[in-house]
């Protein structure tokens, strides 16, 4: 059994001054889950563990309560209403059968007033809790927002899902009907086979992405009319099922680029979902190009209420989101990694009465 003499708090008193104390300590005994203290009540003296074990909580958000230190023989709680002379901060429950010394506010004061090495030893005992709440606090926080990424990502993967997912379900159902002709079923074979194919590159674009991993991959000389011509034709039956109409205002320059066209077909997709999240109801997205002597400029406009003011100036920073249910901000933030590995650049503008403008430019290489 602890006996006060032999607390490390009290050990260092001189004869007189453990008198004092043997005189006008208390010994208390509690059952199990018994509530010693509760926040608010009065800091009205000092508890040691005589032997048992002591739960130190608090009440947070939701009436939940959260147990964030246990003390156990040996140990000091409840020192802090006593020394700054407010309400408990905290509650305390014996965990178990406990038995504990109780010390008189008034006694304690006069201890460390009259001691310095118990005012040392006091201090200490203190810093060193304090230490300890700091780091299971911190501990705690990442944790949460650990959990609270991965949350966010496995909702973002699921709503960029959907899409794809939706487009194979639509795409079975026409190949399985009655009157489906071979024709009709290789094609739905072909676009079943694409959206696989986008599956997979949207998982590993954000897989790369979230790891930090320094993808390296070729670019080759690409028509951009081309690339452009598939691209809108594969996108376009995608749009239709939100109700949004996609216009090229102009044919795509017949130019070559360095391109790597899986990479930048995630470019379009990203900003387009953007564009369709933006206009629940339907809406229009025009696409136009700007050629000058060194690069092809490509602007995509949506016809929705354009750039939040708010996150204007962090559009493509990681996990920059606004008034989005679904995502984790991170496909402006893919788009303009894409971009700039492919030597360009990206930015966007909205205009009074008009949607969201995002423009990308890509340079032309003589050689390409």
């Amino acid at each position: 059994m602890m006996t006060l003499e032999s607390c490390p708090l009290f050990s260092q008193l001189n004869p007189g001054e453990l008198q004092v104390l043997q005189q006008a300590v208390q010994v208390r005994t509690f059952p199990p889950n018994k509530e010693i203290f509760t926040e608010g009540d009065t800091g009205d003296g000092v508890y040691v563990v005589q032997n048992g074990l002591v739960q130190i909580s608090v009440l947070v958000p939701q009436g939940a309560r959260h147990t964030f230190s246990k003390v156990g023989p040996g140990e000091i709680f409840g020192e802090m209403a006593v020394l700054e002379n407010k309400p408990r901060s905290a509650s305390a429950t014996a965990a178990q059968e406990t038995t504990a010394y109780f010390i008189p506010r008034e006694v304690m004061l006069k201890l460390v007033e009259s001691s310095p090495q118990l005012s040392m030893a006091l201090l200490r005992e203190i810093s060193n809790r304090l230490r300890e709440f700091n780091r299971q606090y911190i501990s705690e926080v990442l944790q949460r927002e650990r959990l609270a990424l991965v949350g966010r990502f496995a909702r973002s993967i699921v709503h960029d899902l959907k899409n794809p997912l939706n487009i194979i379900s639509i795409t079975a159902q026409m190949a399985g009907m009655e009157k489906s002709t071979p024709e009709l079923r290789q094609t739905t074979k072909m676009r079943i086979g694409k959206q696989v194919e986008r599956i997979s590159e949207l998982v590993n674009e954000i897989l790369e992405f979230t790891q930090g991993s320094q993808v390296t991959f070729v670019l080759a000389p690409t028509g951009y009319d081309m690339f452009i011509g598939q691209l809108i034709d594969e996108i376009r039956s995608e749009m239709d099922l939100k109700s949004v109409k996609v216009e090229l205002e102009m044919p795509p320059p017949p130019v070559k680029l360095l391109l790597n066209p899986k990479r930048l077909r995630r470019v379009f997709y990203n900003l387009m979902h953007n564009a369709t999240d933006a206009m629940p109801s339907g809406g229009k997205i025009a696409i136009r190009f700007i050629t000058t002597g060194t690069e092809v400029v490509t602007e995509i406009e949506d016809s929705g209420p354009g750039i939040a003011p708010e996150i204007a100036d962090h559009l493509f920073d990681a996990f920059a989101t606004f008034g989005k249910a679904h995502g984790t901000g991170l496909g402006l933030s893919i788009c303009k990694k894409i971009v700039e590995d492919h030597h360009g650049r990206i930015f966007a503008r909205t205009e009074l009465g008009r949607g969201a403008v995002f423009s990308f430019a890509l340079p032309i290489h003589e050689n390409a």
